[in-house]
């Protein structure tokens, strides 16, 4: 069977010699997508969950290290190579990137970490000979989500929409918590095959019983995803022994038949589809060009009527591009109010964030359990911004099909499928929160408040009992230094407290200004990045229609001016693209039709 890339080439040599360097150059793309295809899975989950077990089992080789005192920083990233390679790289802070390449067996023992004023690691590329990867299968093993800190669920929620899969990894030693089930429903809103692997499966007694937990959680959260029970240390030691049986035990093989069923077959089958469409596009663009001119030298009689037929057809894509302010009107209205909506949003969240935490702090002493304070802001920071981020990414793909409705209804082709790339880390510019004064005094300063308060007591009681013949320093006098420093004590504890409560209110409100201007330029710049991918790209597929109709208007006008020998050359030559289109065309049909190899 011909193969995708045959057909690419075959394409573009046809436009070549059709002279169609638009379409030359258009298929030279294909060219690049189809051999920079990956079809990326993501292991995302809470800290010491056995993420990184995972995906050593999975790929058969120690690439991640597991340890009770290591936990993932860096995201790892394992795709297929012709031999075993590691690369660490390492951003500069200004888009710049670093690789250095390390050696493979000292991944296992230790995580990769920043130097000491050196540049921070990104992430760790790592390329295996493994049958498991080929097809372009690109396992990601992420930091630690939920508890562990927000932005790294944010980083990671960001990456849903890239990845073919998402592997949400818990353990067998409790069900779903809060935290996870939240997680489950963004993924599911983002990418559209999610799966649950429960590990630990050897190391805990109940695991069946935990595994119907689960199901039960996401049947009555309405997330549709399969449940796989796994024990990783038994594959590594199965795939080590070659044991079938322990291999079996493990309970990897039915999660390795569901990434080559439900998601390498499924991503083969959509780059077939857009394959097939691209190419399809081609070969009728330039079979349109070949059978005017081809007709109009086989039927000089019905020439005019098919130049007339041409122009009325050119004309109507001339009038589509005049229409085109519909869509572009709808775009443009519609980013504009998704903008609006965006901005609203988030700023709705942050408000509600803020005055759970100013409640919380009115109510209680912020200084002894600031890191606490720190904590539930950082979860519900990242719950709110995913919340956002979900909506907003549902909204760019409402508008987008939208707008490609317009397009088609104005008489535009079907477009090419769009593609919009990742952006930049969400919350990667917003800085840490800042300590705040915990309140505890020593015994030494808490004497001198309640000296300084006793003080004036005692003097001024001294002096009013002194005219009674008593002495300045009496019982009298004293009892009223104490009660008088006690009263000092007591007010000076009261005016730090609302010190403390103002600071962690300010420290809370600029932390959430933080959050929002950069969550909001986030949003925004990703909205825009669609606006301009949608905007070229139906520009392109209008030019390219104008373009292959014009051809087709010259092709057959220039056939009235050719002597019968040229002709008869040029009907011989033309008949030979035809035919090359024609096969070119079946070939790409029995690719559509063909079943994607297992």
């Amino acid at each position: 069977m011909t193969t995708p890339v045959e057909l690419i080439e075959r394409a573009q040599v046809l436009a070549g010699s059709c002279g169609r360097p638009d379409l030359a150059e258009r298929l030279r793309a294909v060219r690049q997508r189809i051999d920079s295809r990956s079809v990326r899975v993501l292991v995302v989950g809470e800290a010491k969950k056995g993420k990184s077990s995972l995906v050593n089992a999975l790929v058969g080789a120690p690439v991640c290290a597991v340890a009770d005192d290591v936990a993932t920083v860096v995201p790892t990233v394992v795709r297929h190579g012709a031999a075993p390679r590691a690369t660490l790289v390492l951003g500069d802070g200004d888009g710049t990137e670093n690789r250095v390449d390390v050696a493979l067996d000292t991944l296992a023992a230790r995580p990769p970490g920043a130097g000491a004023g050196g540049p921070e690691p990104a992430r760790v590329e790592v390329e295996l000979p493994r049958r498991v990867l080929e097809g372009g299968l690109e396992i990601v093993d992420t930091a630690g989500v939920g508890g562990v800190g927000g932005v790294r669920s944010l980083a990671a929620i960001e990456l849903l929409p890239t990845a073919a899969a998402v592997l949400v990894v818990t353990d067998a030693t409790q069900e779903f918590t809060a935290p996870e089930m939240a997680f489950l429903r963004s993924a599911a809103a983002l990418c559209p095959n999610v799966v649950c692997v429960v590990t630990k499966t050897d190391a805990s007694p109940e695991w069946r019983r935990v595994v119907e937990l689960d199901r039960a959680h996401l049947a009555r959260a309405g997330v549709e995803a399969p449940v796989f029970a796994v024990a990783s240390p038994l594959a590594l030691l199965a795939l080590r022994r070659k044991d079938r049986e322990l291999h079996e035990e493990s309970g990897l093989g039915p999660l390795f038949d569901h990434l080559r069923r439900d998601v390498l077959e499924r991503a083969e089958a959509l780059a077939q589809r857009s394959l097939a469409h691209d190419l399809t596009t081609a070969t009728e663009q330039l079979g349109l060009a070949v059978r005017s001119e081809l007709a109009g030298l086989e039927d000089p009689s019905g020439r005019e009527a098919l130049v007339k037929e041409l122009e009325a057809a050119r004309a109507a894509v001339e009038e589509l591009r005049r229409r085109s302010s519909r869509w572009q009107q709808l775009l443009n209205d519609g980013v504009t109010d998704l903008m609006a909506d965006i901005d609203y949003d988030v700023r709705d969240r942050s408000r509600a964030v803020t005055r759970e935490a100013e409640e919380f702090i009115e109510s209680h002493d912020p200084g002894p359990m600031w890191d606490q304070v720190t904590e539930w802001l950082e979860q519900r920071i990242a719950a709110a911004v995913t919340d956002s981020f979900v909506w907003a990414e549902q909204r760019s793909d409402w508008l987008a099909g939208q707008v490609v409705e317009q397009f088609a209804r104005d008489g535009g082709a079907a477009a090419p499928e769009l593609s919009i790339g990742n952006s930049a880390d969400v919350l990667s510019a917003v800085v840490g929160i800042p300590t705040i004064d915990a309140g505890y005094l020593k015994l030494r300063e808490r004497f001198l408040i309640g000296v300084r308060g006793s003080y004036s007591g005692v003097l001024m009681t001294g002096l009013v009992t002194s005219l009674a013949g008593m002495a300045l320093i009496n019982p009298v006098s004293l009892a009223a230094g104490v009660l008088l420093g006690r009263k000092a004590f007591n007010d000076d504890k009261a005016q730090r407290l609302q010190r403390r409560q103002t600071e962690a209110k300010n420290v809370v409100r600029r932390h959430l200004e933080e959050v929002v201007f950069q969550v909001g330029k986030q949003l925004k710049d990703r909205l825009r990045q669609v606006q301009r991918t949608l905007r070229d790209l139906l520009n392109d597929t209008v030019d390219e229609m104008t373009l292959s109709l014009s051809s087709a208007v010259q092709a057959a006008q220039r056939s009235t001016k050719e002597a019968a020998a040229e002709r008869d050359a040029r009907q011989r030559a033309l008949r030979q693209q035809l035919v090359q289109i024609e096969r070119l065309a079946g070939d790409v049909r029995k690719l559509t039709a063909a079943p994607v190899a297992s």
